[in-house]
């Protein structure tokens, strides 16, 4: 599964990588059963979710849209009217002006006034309903990154960050076409066709009828074609998303690219992906190009029958059926000639069909949004990251017995407050970094575990290395000390209190974490460093710096600490981004670290350089550390080799010399990592 990449998905943690073949076929299963559950859900659902959206927060401005609609559909739809009773009075003449040449400016001027009112309501509701749409997809994009951010590490570490960002990007694009032109469009369409129908029906049932058999066949065409057309959008939204992922990737891959001469190939590779999109968007633009010629030609057709029918109708003197013989055999209004409403129909007609491909020119949009709105929703819909943790960390002080209570300043001393339910008290636990470990089990995959029994104490100021081939388990231990994920079987103490009972951003807080991918942020330098406390001082932001040893590089660019990064810092070396990152969590000061591979980007003089601030940074704290050389690990007070998810080895750096085993092997050079 080459997308399943740093860069396309995010990390992989130890234990799930692409060495595991039956773990990755899990994860291809997984993501396949999800797309089939997208499928299953009905499109009803995800429109009506869409429009709860609307009347959410903008109930009254939508109200507004549709009345400005009713009124001018309903003055587009009262012209063909006013056209008959122009060619009645005239043809048959009138009592008073309306039936001589004078009558005409009368009847011009209300055909212009109707015109300006459908016009001026159509502004009207265009400019109200791009607010309202640019308002709703800000509210859905609000909600989907609030709700990225309550989703486990597991949902990134599964699911292709391509995929994700296309979300972001072509399905919420998708929605922005229907909520601003496809949804007023339809509801324009929707009245004016009411409209006119009720204007065919008062004027003549035989006509209405004959349009209704047109018609008939023009809804046949659109159902096929436009089905046709729907379908091969929606491949060309896939295409185009797997395109601009490829793009993405290759992006950030250019290097290698150039460095392996793989240029040809990524050109193939990047040819099959433009192919698959060329041919769905093409196919997909040619149904609907068919479309409307096809419509506008059976729409003429009906235009011909329409003026032959009523010539006969004429010629043979037939008797009109409508609404309208009706109020004239009471005596409410005037019979209108054959002739006037024959010319009135030609023009009904006429915006008739133009109405009903105007629908069908919208199907293929209201299927990308609701392919776009499964996706959203669905994303929206994944449940969060769960915590039934209530142990919270707090601010402390010590009185002269040294009880332990709350504080409301800092005091430099935090604690664990203990809510007991049962017998309706509050302890407080003093923070100090005791991590235990006991017969811990753990499985990325349910049933295919990748941690067996591991035990281990670190007490408060030792520092615990764990060293062993990719895919041991070292990075795992660690995502199960921040609950990334949470263990199987066993149990995992801190200060004594299960972590399970911690709630997990308290528990975060008092890890600092310095990863072997730097990320860095958009921003100052500044604002990188107290990216984990925000109310971090310069002058904390510096010391930081200078315990990393980042400051002489920092005063050496242009603008010091206020250089603004961009691109994931990409300005700056990669052994600066890592030295970046080192002080960030020097800025934290939590009293656990926990580094993996924190100087693996880092070349052996600067390494030493930052050793001596990285001892500083670890006095008096727990530290947990990752590392492949070795040479970083030498003054761990144990040293855990791991082997396929247990520890066969632990000791300090001279006892497991002395033992000769796989950790003598390794810094020997003697064991091939496998």
């Amino acid at each position: 599964m080459p997308s399943l990449s740093n860069k396309s998905s995010g990390h992989i943690p130890d234990g799930l990588n692409t060495e595991n073949i039956e773990d990755i076929k899990e994860l291809k299963k997984r993501l396949k059963e999800h797309k089939r559950n997208l499928k299953k859900e009905p499109k009803s659902h995800t429109f009506r979710r869409i429009l709860g959206y609307i009347f959410k927060n903008y109930k009254k401005r939508f109200i507004l849209v549709v009345i400005s609609i009713l009124i001018g559909s309903i003055g587009t739809a009262m012209i063909p009217v006013i056209l008959t009773i122009l060619t009645n009075n005239f043809i048959n003449g009138g009592e008073d002006k309306l039936g001589t040449i004078e009558g005409l400016p009368m009847f011009v001027g209300i055909i212009g006034a109707l015109y300006i009112v459908a016009v001026g309501f159509s502004a009207t509701y265009n400019i109200v309903m791009a607010r309202i749409g640019q308002g709703v997809l800000y509210e859905i994009r609000k909600d989907l990154f609030t709700k990225m951010q309550s989703l486990p590490i597991s949902f990134f570490d599964t699911h292709l960050s391509g995929d994700i960002m296309s979300i972001y990007t072509n399905d919420v694009d998708a929605l922005r076409q229907f909520i601003g032109q496809t949804l007023p469009q339809l509801i324009i369409s929707v009245i004016t066709l009411f409209a006119l129908i009720c204007v065919m029906l008062y004027y003549s049932l035989w006509l209405l009828l004959m349009v209704f058999a047109v018609v008939g066949i023009m809804i046949l065409v659109v159902t096929r074609i436009g089905g046709m057309s729907s379908k091969f959008y929606i491949l060309q939204q896939t295409s185009l998303g797997k395109v601009d992922g490829y793009i993405e990737e290759s992006i950030h891959g250019q290097k290698v690219i150039k460095v392996f001469c793989h240029e040809e190939q990524a050109k193939k590779d990047f040819d099959e992906r433009n192919d698959k999109l060329c041919k769905h968007a093409t196919v997909a633009n040619s149904y609907a190009n068919i479309l409307m010629p096809v419509l506008q030609n059976i729409g003429n057709i009906l235009y011909v029958l329409i003026a032959i029918v009523g010539a006969l109708m004429i010629a043979l003197g037939g008797h009109n059926i409508g609404i309208s013989s009706l109020f004239v055999k009471f005596g409410i209004v005037k019979e209108v000639g054959t002739i006037a409403v024959v010319v009135g129909f030609l023009s009904i007609a006429k915006s008739f069909t133009q109405q009903i491909a105007s629908i069908s020119q919208q199907v293929n949009f209201v299927a990308m949004a609701g392919a776009g709105g499964k996706r959203i929703f669905a994303m929206m819909d994944l449940p969060p990251e769960e915590d039934n943790g209530y142990v919270e960390l707090v601010w402390a002080k010590k009185d002269e017995n040294g009880e332990i209570t709350e504080s409301d300043v800092y005091t430099g001393l935090w604690a664990w407050k203990h809510p007991h339910k049962a017998e309706g008290t509050v302890t407080y636990v003093e923070l100090k970094g005791d991590i235990e470990m006991r017969e811990v089990d753990f499985a990325y995959v349910p049933g295919k575990t990748v941690l067996h029994d591991v035990t281990l104490y670190a007490k408060p100021g030792q520092k615990v290395a764990f060293v062993g081939a990719t895919g041991a388990g070292k990075t795992t231990i660690t995502n199960l000390l921040t609950r990334f994920y949470d263990i199987e079987d066993g149990k995992i103490r801190y200060d004594g209190i299960n972590i399970n009972k911690i709630k997990k951003h308290d528990l975060r807080r008092s890890l600092g974490i310095v990863l072997q991918d730097t990320n860095l942020f958009t921003g100052t330098i500044k604002d990188n460093i107290r990216y984990g406390k925000l109310d971090a001082t310069d002058e904390e932001v510096i010391e930081a710096a200078k315990l990393a040893n980042a400051h002489d590089f920092i005063m050496r660019l242009p603008d010091g600490y206020d250089t603004m990064l961009e691109s994931d810092g990409m300005n700056l070396s990669q052994g600066q981004r890592q030295l970046l990152s080192i002080a960030r969590t020097a800025c934290e000061n939590a009293p656990v670290l926990i580094l993996d591979e924190a100087t693996s980007s880092i070349d052996t003089r600067t390494e030493r350089l930052v050793q001596n601030g990285m001892d500083k940074l670890m006095a008096g704290r727990t530290v947990f550390v990752i590392a492949h050389r070795l040479s970083t690990v030498r003054n761990s007070n144990v040293i855990m080799v791991l082997d396929h998810g247990r520890i066969i080895e632990r000791g300090t750096h001279e006892q497991l010399l002395e033992q000769q085993g796989t950790y003598y092997k390794l810094y020997t050079g003697a064991f091939e990592l496998e």
